[in-house]
Protein backbone atom coordinates (compact mmCIF):
# COMPACT_ATOMS: atom_id res chain seq x y z
CA UNK A 1 0.00 0.00 0.00
CA UNK A 2 1.14 3.90 -0.88
CA UNK A 3 1.51 5.76 2.10
CA UNK A 4 2.55 9.24 3.03
CA UNK A 5 4.35 9.73 6.12
CA UNK A 6 4.01 12.92 8.24
CA UNK A 7 6.05 14.01 11.60
CA UNK A 8 4.08 15.66 14.49
CA UNK A 9 6.07 16.76 17.26
CA UNK A 10 4.23 18.43 19.95
CA UNK A 11 5.95 20.30 22.57
CA UNK A 12 4.98 22.35 25.99
CA UNK A 13 4.05 22.00 29.74
CA UNK A 14 3.28 18.39 30.67
CA UNK A 15 -0.29 17.78 31.81
CA UNK A 16 -2.84 15.04 31.64
CA UNK A 17 -4.93 14.53 28.70
CA UNK A 18 -2.11 15.91 25.97
CA UNK A 19 -1.68 12.32 23.91
CA UNK A 20 -4.91 11.04 24.76
CA UNK A 21 -6.71 14.32 23.01
CA UNK A 22 -4.49 14.30 20.24
CA UNK A 23 -4.83 10.07 19.59
CA UNK A 24 -8.41 10.56 19.69
CA UNK A 25 -8.41 12.67 17.04
CA UNK A 26 -6.39 10.22 15.30
CA UNK A 27 -8.24 7.23 15.87
CA UNK A 28 -11.26 8.94 14.89
CA UNK A 29 -9.73 9.32 11.06
CA UNK A 30 -10.28 6.99 8.58
CA UNK A 31 -7.33 6.10 6.03
CA UNK A 32 -4.54 7.20 8.73
CA UNK A 33 -2.35 5.41 11.31
CA UNK A 34 0.52 6.01 13.73
CA UNK A 35 3.51 4.24 12.37
CA UNK A 36 5.99 4.56 15.07
CA UNK A 37 5.05 6.86 18.69
CA UNK A 38 7.58 8.33 21.71
CA UNK A 39 6.96 10.40 24.63
CA UNK A 40 9.32 11.78 27.19
CA UNK A 41 8.98 14.42 29.79
CA UNK A 42 11.99 16.29 31.21
CA UNK A 43 11.47 18.53 34.18
CA UNK A 44 8.12 18.84 33.05
CA UNK A 45 8.30 19.69 29.38
CA UNK A 46 6.47 17.60 27.21
CA UNK A 47 8.44 16.20 23.73
CA UNK A 48 6.07 13.48 21.85
CA UNK A 49 6.48 12.60 18.46
CA UNK A 50 4.29 10.69 16.51
CA UNK A 51 5.20 9.58 12.64
CA UNK A 52 1.65 9.73 11.40
CA UNK A 53 0.65 7.21 7.68
CA UNK A 54 -1.40 8.60 5.20
CA UNK A 55 -3.21 6.58 2.46
CA UNK A 56 -2.24 8.56 -0.68
CA UNK A 57 -5.06 9.55 -2.87
CA UNK A 58 -7.22 10.56 -0.15
CA UNK A 59 -7.99 13.81 1.62
CA UNK A 60 -7.91 13.21 5.44
CA UNK A 61 -4.22 14.14 5.92
CA UNK A 62 -5.17 18.02 5.82
CA UNK A 63 -8.26 17.61 7.61
CA UNK A 64 -6.58 15.50 10.46
CA UNK A 65 -3.48 18.22 10.56
CA UNK A 66 -5.85 21.04 11.07
CA UNK A 67 -7.82 19.31 14.06
CA UNK A 68 -4.26 18.50 15.53
CA UNK A 69 -3.10 21.86 15.38
CA UNK A 70 -6.80 23.35 17.08
CA UNK A 71 -6.23 20.43 19.40
CA UNK A 72 -2.62 21.98 20.29
CA UNK A 73 -4.07 25.49 20.52
CA UNK A 74 -6.22 24.48 23.27
CA UNK A 75 -3.93 22.46 25.27
CA UNK A 76 -1.89 24.98 25.21
CA UNK A 77 0.98 23.42 23.38
CA UNK A 78 3.36 23.85 20.33
CA UNK A 79 2.49 21.20 17.46
CA UNK A 80 4.57 21.28 14.42
CA UNK A 81 5.09 18.82 11.15
CA UNK A 82 6.83 18.20 8.29
CA UNK A 83 7.07 15.64 5.08
CA UNK A 84 8.83 12.31 6.28
CA UNK A 85 11.15 10.58 4.03
CA UNK A 86 10.86 7.05 4.32
CA UNK A 87 14.36 6.09 3.21
CA UNK A 88 16.05 8.00 6.39
CA UNK A 89 14.73 5.42 8.57
CA UNK A 90 16.94 1.90 8.78
CA UNK A 91 14.94 -1.32 9.08
CA UNK A 92 15.12 -2.54 11.95
CA UNK A 93 16.90 -5.76 11.12
CA UNK A 94 20.05 -3.97 9.86
CA UNK A 95 20.57 -1.41 12.93
CA UNK A 96 22.85 -2.72 15.02
CA UNK A 97 21.98 -0.75 18.56
CA UNK A 98 24.56 -0.59 21.37
CA UNK A 99 24.23 0.94 24.96
CA UNK A 100 26.92 3.06 26.00
CA UNK A 101 26.68 3.66 29.64
CA UNK A 102 28.82 6.81 31.23
CA UNK A 103 29.41 7.32 34.66
CA UNK A 104 31.67 9.92 36.32
CA UNK A 105 31.32 12.19 39.73
CA UNK A 106 29.67 14.15 37.50
CA UNK A 107 29.03 13.72 33.45
CA UNK A 108 28.97 17.32 32.40
CA UNK A 109 29.23 18.84 28.55
CA UNK A 110 32.88 17.99 27.68
CA UNK A 111 32.44 13.94 28.19
CA UNK A 112 28.95 13.85 26.36
CA UNK A 113 30.28 15.55 23.37
CA UNK A 114 33.73 13.97 23.30
CA UNK A 115 31.68 10.78 23.46
CA UNK A 116 29.33 11.85 20.76
CA UNK A 117 32.02 13.11 18.43
CA UNK A 118 33.80 9.44 18.74
CA UNK A 119 30.63 7.59 18.35
CA UNK A 120 29.96 9.64 14.81
CA UNK A 121 33.54 9.06 13.53
CA UNK A 122 32.42 5.32 13.90
CA UNK A 123 29.27 6.59 12.11
CA UNK A 124 27.17 5.89 14.99
CA UNK A 125 23.91 7.63 15.42
CA UNK A 126 22.89 8.78 19.13
CA UNK A 127 18.87 8.01 19.12
CA UNK A 128 18.02 8.64 23.02
CA UNK A 129 19.95 9.95 25.86
CA UNK A 130 18.83 9.03 29.19
CA UNK A 131 19.75 10.28 33.03
CA UNK A 132 19.84 7.04 35.52
CA UNK A 133 20.74 8.74 38.27
CA UNK A 134 18.30 10.50 40.34
CA UNK A 135 20.29 13.34 41.69
CA UNK A 136 23.27 15.10 39.93
CA UNK A 137 24.57 13.75 36.57
CA UNK A 138 26.63 10.86 37.70
CA UNK A 139 25.30 8.34 35.09
CA UNK A 140 23.87 9.09 31.49
CA UNK A 141 23.22 5.91 29.05
CA UNK A 142 23.11 7.13 25.57
CA UNK A 143 21.12 4.04 23.37
CA UNK A 144 22.42 4.28 20.06
CA UNK A 145 22.40 2.66 16.55
CA UNK A 146 24.48 1.82 13.60
CA UNK A 147 23.44 0.85 10.53
CA UNK A 148 25.63 -2.05 9.05
CA UNK A 149 27.95 -4.02 11.42
CA UNK A 150 30.67 -2.01 13.01
CA UNK A 151 33.88 -2.95 14.68
CA UNK A 152 32.59 -3.18 18.41
CA UNK A 153 35.64 -3.81 19.80
CA UNK A 154 36.97 -0.85 18.33
CA UNK A 155 34.78 1.21 19.52
CA UNK A 156 35.10 0.13 22.62
CA UNK A 157 38.41 0.59 22.98
CA UNK A 158 38.48 4.21 21.65
CA UNK A 159 35.55 4.78 24.22
CA UNK A 160 37.64 3.66 26.94
CA UNK A 161 41.00 5.73 25.74
CA UNK A 162 38.44 8.79 25.57
CA UNK A 163 37.57 7.55 29.28
CA UNK A 164 40.37 7.48 31.12
CA UNK A 165 41.61 10.65 29.96
CA UNK A 166 37.56 12.61 30.94
CA UNK A 167 38.00 10.40 34.39
CA UNK A 168 34.85 8.83 33.43
CA UNK A 169 34.06 5.54 33.17
CA UNK A 170 32.60 4.17 29.69
CA UNK A 171 31.22 0.79 29.03
CA UNK A 172 29.82 -0.94 25.52
CA UNK A 173 26.94 -3.18 25.32
CA UNK A 174 24.00 -4.43 22.72
CA UNK A 175 21.24 -2.20 23.48
CA UNK A 176 19.51 -6.31 23.54
CA UNK A 177 17.38 -7.59 26.13
CA UNK A 178 21.05 -9.74 26.74
CA UNK A 179 21.86 -6.86 29.50
CA UNK A 180 18.61 -6.86 31.52
CA UNK A 181 18.36 -10.81 31.59
CA UNK A 182 21.76 -11.67 33.97
CA UNK A 183 20.94 -13.52 36.75
CA UNK A 184 24.10 -14.50 38.76
CA UNK A 185 26.59 -12.02 40.13
CA UNK A 186 30.15 -13.70 41.30
CA UNK A 187 32.45 -11.50 43.12
CA UNK A 188 35.46 -11.66 44.31
CA UNK A 189 35.98 -10.28 47.79
CA UNK A 190 38.85 -8.33 48.52
CA UNK A 191 39.10 -4.94 47.09
CA UNK A 192 35.93 -5.57 45.50
CA UNK A 193 32.71 -6.37 47.80
CA UNK A 194 35.21 -5.35 51.05
CA UNK A 195 37.65 -2.58 51.49
CA UNK A 196 41.04 -3.71 51.33
CA UNK A 197 42.90 -7.19 51.71
CA UNK A 198 41.87 -9.57 54.28
CA UNK A 199 45.19 -10.84 54.76
CA UNK A 200 46.49 -8.01 55.28
CA UNK A 201 44.13 -7.17 58.24
CA UNK A 202 45.15 -10.83 59.40
CA UNK A 203 49.06 -9.35 58.95
CA UNK A 204 48.15 -6.86 61.24
CA UNK A 205 46.75 -8.49 63.52
CA UNK A 206 50.61 -10.51 64.15
CA UNK A 207 52.79 -7.76 62.94
CA UNK A 208 53.68 -8.75 60.14
CA UNK A 209 51.88 -6.49 57.82
CA UNK A 210 54.73 -5.01 55.74
CA UNK A 211 56.38 -8.87 54.44
CA UNK A 212 52.73 -9.68 53.51
CA UNK A 213 51.56 -6.40 51.55
CA UNK A 214 54.37 -7.04 49.45
CA UNK A 215 54.04 -10.08 48.78
CA UNK A 216 50.62 -9.22 48.03
CA UNK A 217 50.99 -6.72 45.61
CA UNK A 218 53.20 -9.08 43.82
CA UNK A 219 50.90 -11.30 43.48
CA UNK A 220 47.75 -8.77 42.50
CA UNK A 221 49.76 -7.45 39.71
CA UNK A 222 50.93 -11.47 38.16
CA UNK A 223 54.54 -10.98 39.41
CA UNK A 224 54.63 -14.23 41.19
CA UNK A 225 52.30 -17.45 40.98
CA UNK A 226 49.22 -16.67 43.38
CA UNK A 227 49.38 -20.48 45.13
CA UNK A 228 53.32 -19.74 45.90
CA UNK A 229 52.31 -16.09 47.10
CA UNK A 230 49.25 -17.37 49.25
CA UNK A 231 51.02 -19.95 50.89
CA UNK A 232 54.22 -17.58 51.66
CA UNK A 233 52.26 -15.21 53.09
CA UNK A 234 49.65 -17.64 55.19
CA UNK A 235 53.10 -19.12 56.80
CA UNK A 236 53.80 -15.72 57.86
CA UNK A 237 50.72 -16.18 60.30
CA UNK A 238 51.52 -19.34 62.13
CA UNK A 239 50.34 -18.76 65.91
CA UNK A 240 47.47 -16.25 65.43
CA UNK A 241 44.88 -17.30 67.38
CA UNK A 242 41.60 -18.35 65.40
CA UNK A 243 39.71 -15.82 67.78
CA UNK A 244 41.98 -13.01 66.24
CA UNK A 245 40.64 -13.92 62.64
CA UNK A 246 37.07 -14.71 63.47
CA UNK A 247 37.21 -10.86 64.96
CA UNK A 248 38.91 -9.62 61.94
CA UNK A 249 36.91 -10.88 59.65
CA UNK A 250 33.82 -8.99 61.24
CA UNK A 251 35.53 -5.61 61.27
CA UNK A 252 36.20 -6.09 57.57
CA UNK A 253 34.39 -2.23 55.98
CA UNK A 254 31.82 -2.94 52.65
CA UNK A 255 32.11 -1.54 49.71
CA UNK A 256 30.63 1.68 49.17
CA UNK A 257 27.54 0.72 47.94
CA UNK A 258 27.83 -3.45 48.47
CA UNK A 259 24.44 -3.35 50.86
CA UNK A 260 22.62 -1.42 48.22
CA UNK A 261 23.63 -3.29 45.34
CA UNK A 262 23.17 -6.95 46.90
CA UNK A 263 19.89 -6.11 48.02
CA UNK A 264 18.17 -4.70 45.12
CA UNK A 265 19.82 -8.11 43.53
CA UNK A 266 17.76 -10.25 45.49
CA UNK A 267 14.80 -8.08 45.23
CA UNK A 268 14.79 -8.87 41.68
CA UNK A 269 15.39 -12.41 42.00
CA UNK A 270 19.96 -12.60 40.93
CA UNK A 271 21.49 -15.23 42.65
CA UNK A 272 24.58 -14.03 44.47
CA UNK A 273 28.16 -15.36 45.43
CA UNK A 274 31.44 -14.67 46.51
CA UNK A 275 34.73 -16.41 44.90
CA UNK A 276 37.96 -15.29 47.20
CA UNK A 277 41.78 -16.30 47.26
CA UNK A 278 41.04 -15.25 50.56
CA UNK A 279 39.41 -17.31 53.33
CA UNK A 280 36.86 -19.12 54.60
CA UNK A 281 35.81 -17.19 58.01
CA UNK A 282 35.65 -13.77 55.94
CA UNK A 283 33.47 -15.35 53.29
CA UNK A 284 31.12 -17.17 55.43
CA UNK A 285 30.90 -14.00 57.51
CA UNK A 286 29.30 -12.07 54.13
CA UNK A 287 27.37 -14.78 53.17
CA UNK A 288 25.75 -14.38 56.13
CA UNK A 289 25.72 -11.23 56.88
CA UNK A 290 24.18 -10.32 52.94
CA UNK A 291 22.32 -13.47 52.44
CA UNK A 292 24.91 -14.32 49.87
CA UNK A 293 24.02 -17.68 47.95
CA UNK A 294 27.73 -19.24 47.85
CA UNK A 295 30.52 -18.78 49.31
CA UNK A 296 33.97 -19.91 48.57
CA UNK A 297 37.51 -19.19 49.61
CA UNK A 298 40.81 -21.01 51.25
CA UNK A 299 40.67 -23.03 54.48
CA UNK A 300 43.42 -22.12 56.88
CA UNK A 301 44.90 -25.23 59.48
CA UNK A 302 43.99 -24.60 62.63
CA UNK A 303 45.32 -26.07 65.86
CA UNK A 304 45.12 -25.88 69.44
CA UNK A 305 43.07 -22.84 68.37
CA UNK A 306 45.59 -21.15 66.69
CA UNK A 307 46.47 -20.76 62.91
CA UNK A 308 49.22 -23.44 61.79
CA UNK A 309 50.85 -21.58 59.14
CA UNK A 310 49.17 -23.65 56.31
CA UNK A 311 45.69 -23.85 54.25
CA UNK A 312 44.23 -27.39 53.88
CA UNK A 313 42.71 -28.80 50.51
CA UNK A 314 42.62 -27.39 47.05
CA UNK A 315 44.01 -23.40 46.62
CA UNK A 316 41.23 -20.83 45.36
CA UNK A 317 43.68 -19.53 42.17
CA UNK A 318 42.41 -18.06 39.25
CA UNK A 319 41.87 -21.31 37.60
CA UNK A 320 39.74 -22.20 40.53
CA UNK A 321 38.08 -18.85 40.48
CA UNK A 322 37.03 -19.49 36.70
CA UNK A 323 35.72 -23.57 37.48
CA UNK A 324 33.63 -22.45 40.79
CA UNK A 325 31.90 -19.80 38.72
CA UNK A 326 30.95 -22.47 35.87
CA UNK A 327 29.86 -24.65 38.60
CA UNK A 328 27.34 -22.23 40.51
CA UNK A 329 26.09 -21.33 36.57
CA UNK A 330 25.66 -25.39 36.00
CA UNK A 331 24.21 -25.57 39.13
CA UNK A 332 21.80 -22.89 38.34
CA UNK A 333 21.48 -23.45 35.41
CA UNK A 334 21.63 -20.31 34.15
CA UNK A 335 23.93 -19.80 30.99
CA UNK A 336 26.99 -18.18 31.04
CA UNK A 337 25.99 -15.31 29.07
CA UNK A 338 23.79 -14.41 31.54
CA UNK A 339 26.09 -14.28 34.78
CA UNK A 340 28.19 -10.92 35.13
CA UNK A 341 31.86 -11.24 37.37
CA UNK A 342 33.44 -8.71 39.18
CA UNK A 343 36.87 -8.19 40.29
CA UNK A 344 40.31 -6.03 40.67
CA UNK A 345 42.77 -8.19 40.26
CA UNK A 346 45.44 -10.82 38.53
CA UNK A 347 43.90 -13.99 39.86
CA UNK A 348 39.94 -12.48 38.72
CA UNK A 349 41.15 -12.60 34.92
CA UNK A 350 40.20 -15.62 33.45
CA UNK A 351 36.61 -15.36 35.86
CA UNK A 352 36.07 -12.50 34.26
CA UNK A 353 36.59 -13.81 30.77
CA UNK A 354 34.36 -16.57 31.31
CA UNK A 355 31.06 -14.69 32.14
CA UNK A 356 28.72 -12.92 29.85
CA UNK A 357 29.74 -9.43 31.47
CA UNK A 358 33.31 -8.86 33.15
CA UNK A 359 33.64 -5.81 34.89
CA UNK A 360 37.05 -5.06 36.62
CA UNK A 361 36.31 -3.23 39.47
CA UNK A 362 38.59 -0.25 41.34
CA UNK A 363 41.15 -2.39 39.30
CA UNK A 364 44.57 -2.73 38.01
CA UNK A 365 45.62 -1.93 34.59
CA UNK A 366 46.01 -4.95 33.46
CA UNK A 367 43.25 -6.32 34.32
CA UNK A 368 41.23 -3.46 32.80
CA UNK A 369 42.35 -4.74 29.39
CA UNK A 370 40.51 -8.10 29.56
CA UNK A 371 37.15 -6.83 31.39
CA UNK A 372 34.38 -6.22 29.11
CA UNK A 373 34.01 -2.88 31.20
CA UNK A 374 35.22 -1.18 34.02
CA UNK A 375 34.32 0.44 37.20
CA UNK A 376 36.87 3.35 38.43
CA UNK A 377 37.36 4.41 41.74
CA UNK A 378 34.88 7.48 42.01
CA UNK A 379 32.11 4.74 42.01
CA UNK A 380 30.59 2.56 44.16
CA UNK A 381 29.66 -1.40 44.01
CA UNK A 382 25.82 -0.16 43.42
CA UNK A 383 26.75 1.75 39.96
CA UNK A 384 27.26 -2.28 38.46
CA UNK A 385 23.06 -1.98 38.34
CA UNK A 386 23.32 1.27 35.82
CA UNK A 387 25.04 -1.37 33.50
CA UNK A 388 22.38 -3.83 33.96
CA UNK A 389 20.31 -0.84 32.46
CA UNK A 390 18.65 -0.78 35.86
CA UNK A 391 17.48 2.96 36.79
CA UNK A 392 17.83 4.55 39.95
CA UNK A 393 14.54 6.26 40.43
CA UNK A 394 13.36 2.92 39.58
CA UNK A 395 14.98 1.25 42.58
CA UNK A 396 14.69 3.88 44.60
CA UNK A 397 12.02 1.88 47.13
CA UNK A 398 14.30 -1.09 47.09
CA UNK A 399 16.92 0.17 49.24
Amino acid sequence: MKKEIVLVTVRGDDAPGITAKLGGIIAGSKGVWIDDIEQTVTHGKLMLSILLAFRKGRYEKSSVLKELLFAARELDVQLEFEAFDQKRVAPIEEAYRYAITCLGKEVGAEPLTRIAEALATHDVNIDRISKMSRKGLACVELITHAVGKIDHLKLARNLLALASDLDVDVAVQPADLSRRTKRLIVMDMDSTLVAGEAIDELAKACSKFNEVRKITALSMEGRINFERSLRKRVRLLEGLPEKAVTATAKRMRLTSGATRFIAVLHQLGFRTAVVSGGFEPFTDHLKARLGLNYAFANRLEVKDGKLTGRVTGDVVDGRAKARILEWIAKNENIPLSQVVAIGDGANDMLMLSRAGMGIAFHAKEKVRRVAHTTIGRHAGLDSILYLLGIREDEIRHIA
